[in-house]
């Protein structure tokens, strides 16, 4: 069942956002909407009243900014800026990054700074009521002037060109609107522009891929604390105090979620007087790195809630004082940065669990059977596991390169530093899904150097976390088909039961992302 929301403008929070990530929505759109709506469009007609001219409402664009359109022709110049831009490539979107980009571009709109009609905001929200999502090309964006050839595929469903998906069938974006009981849109002065300008294609991607990064660190989490007792481990490295003096906030935190997963272990407390001084940098550092990787991850998540809500097209009106102001809000590099934030720390989220799915492998470190098999050598147990966890450690060191240091100019040099925004956020999909493969890999290395030490038992939420894989996949007694498995541990690791476990065995951890603004 669609979940309802309804809109404020300027004030989407990180519960609705997760909501239209996760499937269908119905939306209304608040009351107060109404006033800022109705005077932007009133703007618009003063303007054409009064013979001025300005850009986006009767000139052409980019470097044809100084041509001037006569009245009769100012909705072809819409319908033609449209069509023309729709000029995207590549593979469609996701449904739930559609849902996401229609949401924030309704929310933009609505703030009433964009001269656009109710008529066109209505149209975005009964789309998303019946789950009519236009199929629109992942490639053709870089980010500044907003992300242009994408949000022209959205525009050109609304107009009855290009193809749209209704519950899940795909056919011309035309037919689509007759099944639902719309017309083709006629666009106004300026509602063209409106549309396609604006950063909610490269957001919608970076915060769709901020929540699989999340849940994914989440779950890293809970494969780290496996590996402690997996190697049994020392819990000195994780005592408060020593986070507490240095002072960062994420490591605390870190730090002190490995402490109240790993409460009550009978392994931890089957050696508790041992005479281990030091573990490995990927068993006692964790605290340090996901401490880091989270803080990055806060910072750009804060950032992606805020562009959530922003007015970023051009030009923008502000009614009360009758100006229509150019600028450049369409420009991304805000979402760059974020996404390239939450590639470096995902990608290190998968450098440390790669090391310690090396080190569970290792009998002179983990004081484990040789690859976590009996009869090693016979058999080669998580040999080659490991060298794919390293494979996609490494792919993802080389999507991590910043994408917001590049730029190459477009439309003839007017528009001549831009953000590369939209690929910035597109690659955290590849990165998730590299990590996720990562993390599987630990989730049954880690398992499986559990069930060394039984009948010992690890803590409640680590034995829970084991269940969820035991149900899909048996301890290793010898060699087999191993890819399948991996496969079942991504589903898992990606899924919504690793938030099923965090809620229950920590409610105050899953509430965090909440407080976050």
């Amino acid at each position: 069942m669609a979940r309802k929301l309804t809109v404020t403008p300027g004030d989407l929070n990180f519960a609705m956002l997760r909501e239209t990530f996760r499937g269908p929505v119905e939306v209304h759109l608040a009351a107060e909407a109404d006033g800022p709506i109705d005077a932007s469009c009133q703007a618009i007609e003063n303007i054409l009243s009064s013979g001025q001219t300005v850009y986006g409402v009767n000139t052409g664009f980019g470097l044809l900014a100084n041509k001037r359109i006569e009245p009769d022709q100012l909705a072809e110049l819409q319908r033609n800026l449209v069509l023309s831009h729709a000029a995207g490539t590549g593979s469609p979107l996701e449904d739930a990054t559609v849902r996401l980009l229609m949401l924030l571009k309704m929310n933009s709109l609505a703030r009433g700074h964009s001269g656009v009609r109710r008529e066109v905001i209505d149209m975005l929200a009964r789309f998303l009521d019946e789950e009519l999502y236009p199929v629109i090309p992942s490639q053709g964006s870089v980010g500044a002037s907003g992300d242009l050839a994408p949000l022209a595929h959205m525009s050109a469903a609304m107009i009855g060109e290009g193809e749209a998906k209704l519950k899940g069938v795909t056919m011309p974006a035309r037919d689509a609107l007759k099944k639902i009981g719309l017309e083709p849109l006629v666009l106004g002065p300026k509602e063209g522009l409106a549309l396609l300008n604006g950063t909610q294609v490269s957001t919608a991607l970076a915060m769709k891929n901020y929540y699989k990064i999340k849940r994914l660190y989440n779950a890293a989490i809970l494969t780290g604390a496996l590996s402690i007792d997996a190697i049994k481990g020392s819990d000195v490295p994780f005592d408060a105090r020593i986070h507490t003096v240095r002072g960062q906030k994420g490591q605390i935190e870190a730090a002190r979620l490995y402490r109240s997963i790993l409460l009550k272990s009978e392994i931890r407390q089957s050696h508790a007087d041992c005479d281990r001084v030091q573990d490995p940098y990927s068993i006692r550092c964790q605290p340090q790195v996901m401490g880091a990787a989270l803080d990055m991850m806060d910072h750009a998540a804060r950032i992606l809630l805020i562009e959530s809500n922003a007015v970023s097209d051009n030009p923008l009106i502000f009614s009360e004082d009758e100006d229509v102001l150019s600028g450049g809000n369409f420009h991304a590099e805000p979402v760059a940065m974020a996404a390239d934030v939450l590639a470096i720390a995902a990608a290190e989220v998968g450098a440390i669990t790669e090391r310690r799915i090396s080190l569970l492998i290792d009998p002179h470190l983990s004081e484990l059977p040789a690859f976590l098999v009996k009869e090693s050598g016979l058999n080669s147990g998580f040999m080659i596991a490991q060298v794919t966890a390293a494979a996609l450690a490494s792919e993802n060191k080389s999507y991590a390169h910043p994408a917001s240091v590049d730029s190459l100019p477009t439309s003839a040099n007017q528009e001549d530093h831009v953000s590369m925004a939209t690929f910035a956020a597109r690659r955290l999909g590849q990165i998730a899904e590299n990590l996720a493969g990562i993390i599987a890999i630990e989730y049954l290395a880690a398992a499986q150097g559990i069930e060394f030490h039984r009948p010992l038992k690890t803590s409640a939420p680590l034995e829970d976390f084991m269940a969820l894989l035991r149900a899909e996949v048996p301890p290793y007694d010898k060699d087999r088909f191993f890819a399948p498995d991996i496969e079942a541990a991504k589903r898992i690791v990606m899924s919504r039961e690793i938030d099923t476990l965090i809620d229950k065995h920590m409610p105050e951890w899953g509430e965090r992302d909440a407080q976050l603004i």
